[in-house]
């Protein structure tokens, strides 16, 4: 099938609705419109057609136009609240300065539409025209109350500063483009800023592609209160019922929050387990003064859980060096580190003040040691108002217990 087949079997195009379902009420809360043509062997999508920018703008335009105009009449007979996501190319759109979009939208509101139900999505590192008019027609259709939602964020090529600057309402991260439920630590790290950065914009995190049980609870652990994908459900003709997939959601979170408490309890058994070793260990040294002496006590005491172990002081200076383990478990000291300062690292001066304030250890996140390029958790410990333990647990043995990965 080429354009011009799409063209002249214009009356065989069809607005597919796929739902958009909220973590807080386990509800539809809007419908993605969506492209397809009948055909005699089936029905097709046309994401390919309006992707394809050798096809004459007039071309991808109409169709759009035709299938956005039979969505909305569809949507203006839904008799409930709900939002309706419009895909736009936003070089099209600004051809004309968005002038054809407004209209368009404005013609419906004369019929009951209510423009605060439209959820305009585009994707923003496509866009390759001016950003000051972008970011200014944007500013414009939401003083109007039409929502924005910025789709594919995450992947290659976002620019989360463009991103903040055009606020939108609702960031759209893809999980359809990973391989099966694999998801690298990059990717993660990445995530973990885009919470960070919707948090700040006031914005919603949202999750689409979403096509098995992994990948929605890699949506719910990672801030995303919006779920769309063939897993909740496949884009269909007609409107997907409110509450079609509520029970089961309810399920799979009480599964989520279940594991997660579990996770939860591993960590804190963790901690209390490192900090009463460390406390009887520190106990038998007779002077803390040869920072090197104590961590290569400690190493003999934490042999099975950690691989490194160094002291830092308050401002986050490196005392001692490197206790370091080796082949067969045997431990050597390495000067490399002795005197660097690790207060630039995320976190340490407030885990810092938060070991001197509760006076106990903490346990870190998962993150990649550089040196070891695995997965790995920090322990650190006070060992006086001045100085503060550091052990390192390797991957393998976050691997072995329970809840700790």
């Amino acid at each position: 099938m080429d354009a011009l087949d799409v063209i002249m079997n214009k009356d065989k195009i069809i607005p597919y609705f796929q739902p958009i379902v909220s973590a807080d009420t386990q509800l539809v809360i809007g419908y993605e419109v969506l492209a397809r043509i009948e055909l005699e062997d089936g029905v097709k999508s046309l994401g390919w057609f309006f992707k394809d920018h050798t096809i004459p703008d007039e071309y991808r335009q109409e169709v759009d136009e035709y299938v956005c105009n039979h969505a909305l009449e569809k949507f203006l007979a839904l008799e409930r609240e709900a939002k309706l996501f419009i895909n736009v190319d936003m070089n099209d759109i600004l051809a004309n300065d968005g002038e054809r979009l407004i209209k368009n939208l404005k013609s419906f509101e004369s019929k009951g539409l209510l423009l605060s139900n439209i959820v305009i999505e585009f994707t923003e590192q496509d866009f390759n025209g001016d950003f000051s008019l972008l970011k200014h027609f944007i500013t414009y259709i939401q003083s109007l109350g039409i929502q924005l939602a910025i789709d594919d964020v995450g992947k290659v090529g976002s620019n989360l500063d463009r991103i903040a600057l055009l606020k939108p309402n609702i960031v759209k991260v893809d999980l359809e483009f990973l391989e099966g439920d694999a998801f690298p630590q990059l990717y993660r790290d990445v995530l973990y800023s885009l919470s960070l950065l919707t948090r700040k914009i006031g914005a919603t995190l949202m999750f689409e592609g979403v096509g098995s049980f992994n990948q929605l609870n890699y949506a719910w652990r990672n801030g995303g209160r919006y779920y769309q994908g063939f897993y909740l459900s496949r884009p269909k003709p007609t409107f997907q019922e409110v509450d079609f997939c509520k029970d089961s959601l309810k399920k799979e979170f009480h599964h989520f929050i279940h594991y997660e408490r579990k996770k939860i309890e591993a960590q804190l058994v963790l901690t209390e387990k490192l900090g009463q070793l460390l406390k009887n260990s520190l106990k038998k040294l007779k002077s803390f003064y040869n920072y090197d002496d104590v961590v290569m006590h400690i190493s003999k005491e934490l042999n099975e859980v950690s691989f490194r172990i160094y002291i830092c002081d308050h401002d986050g200076y490196q005392q001692s060096g490197n206790a370091v383990k080796g082949e067969n478990n045997l431990w050597r000291l390495e000067e490399g580190s002795r005197y660097k300062n690790w207060s630039w690292r995320p976190y340490f001066l407030e885990n810092i003040v938060r070991m001197n304030y509760e006076r106990k250890g903490l346990l870190s996140d998962l993150y990649t040691d550089i040196e070891k390029d695995e997965m790995i958790r920090t322990y650190s410990f006070p060992i006086n108002d001045q100085l503060y333990l550091f052990v390192d647990i390797p991957y393998n043995y976050l691997f072995e217990q329970d809840g700790l990965i």
